[in-house]
């Protein structure tokens, strides 16, 4: 599929594969010595060093030594989330020019290998499209009606105002507290969408998944570095444990690549480069692929727990219990309970 990029790239192209090359020929090594680099040298080293890995490894010691203190930890994660909202508005700054970034890369790219590149740059679009609209529809659709007995389409146009509000943020974050409103309110007991939901934001990320996967083997193909099927594989297995720290948020798809890449092909992490230009078109599909299995996933766990209410789901699918848009609560309650009249004090005297 890219055949024509890796054609194109010429001088310029050989010289990124043979800097890879060096790079992969220091770093390299076994499963030993992969496991051993996952080890920082210290707390702050993989910070600073960019590895996802020894990052992740640390992120839980603290978060486990943190709860360990109890009441005593607790200026630690005020102090931690102050210096996550830091973090955040610098992203943010950092993301308004972010555009002028994709431009220059797309340009770059486009300038050295010539218009054919945009051949295969849809091709892969269009691969990864196509790739997402089978996963939802065969394989959830499938999981969803000999579980449960819903029709996944049903539920789709039941989030229908959710799809469009990800794909104008590119991102599955904004519509969260919806999910969890129309779980509920389809017929899912709310300590099952209080588990599943915040949880699959963090574990279930088949659209990631699926990207990384595909970007790796684009990637790996433009290079004229192609994988064999045990390298495809191993690449698959590893793609979906990196997955999980692109927790929903815009952009970070293309750094966990980056991050995968480096732990697991580093000769392939120059290659990144050449999808950052799609990646935003990317990054919606992505989010509405992770707000599908999230949503699917919740009712599979609410039948196999048994806390799914099957005949409201048919109500609410079928539009004869609508869904407060307002409030997001129920438009009527099951069981109205009239007001209790207030009792009279009894006279004295009175017989009783």
């Amino acid at each position: 599929m890219a055949r024509g990029l890796a054609a194109g790239v010429g001088r310029g192209g050989a010289q990124t594969a043979g800097a890879g090359q060096a790079a992969a020929a220091g770093e390299s090594g076994g499963t030993t010595e992969f496991l051993l680099g996952i080890i920082p040298t210290t707390l702050v080293s993989a910070l600073t060093e960019g590895e996802v890995l020894q990052t992740l490894l640390v992120a839980l010691l603290v978060g486990f030594a943190v709860q360990g203190l109890g009441g005593r930890g607790e200026p630690v994660l005020r102090a931690v989330g102050l210096l996550q909202r830091l973090v955040f508005k610098v992203l943010a700054m950092i993301m308004w020019v972010a555009p002028v970034g994709a431009f220059g890369a797309m340009a770059a790219v486009v300038g050295a290998t010539g218009l054919d590149v945009l051949t295969s740059l849809a091709q892969i679009m269009l691969g990864f499209y196509a790739t997402c609209l089978i996963f939802v529809v065969v394989v959830l659709g499938a999981l969803l009606w000999f579980v449960a007995r819903i029709s996944i389409f049903a539920l789709l146009r039941y989030l229908g105002r959710e799809f469009l509000l990800i794909l104008s943020t590119s991102s599955s974050e904004s519509a969260l507290p919806r999910l969890i409103a129309k779980m509920e309110h389809v017929g899912v007991s709310k300590p099952v969408v209080g588990i599943t939901v915040p949880t699959g934001y963090s574990f279930n990320l088949d659209g990631t998944a699926i990207y990384l996967t595909m970007a790796a083997l684009f990637v790996a193909d433009a290079m004229g570095k192609p994988m064999s099927i045990g390298e495809q594989v191993g690449l698959l297995l590893f793609m979906i444990i990196a997955s999980k720290g692109a927790a929903g948020v815009t952009g970070a798809g293309l750094a966990t690549l980056a991050g995968g890449l480096q732990s697991h092909r580093p000769d392939l992490l120059d290659g990144v480069g050449l999808i950052v230009g799609i990646d935003r078109f990317m990054s919606e599909a992505r989010a509405l692929t992770n707000f599908a299995g999230n949503a699917v996933a919740t009712v599979l766990v609410g039948t196999w727990t048994g806390e799914f209410d099957r005949a409201q789901a048919r109500d609410v699918l079928a539009g004869r219990r609508p869904f407060d848009e307002a409030t997001m609560l129920d438009e009527d309650d099951d069981d109205p309970q009239p007001p209790a009249e207030p009792q009279r004090p009894a006279l004295s005297g009175a017989p009783a």
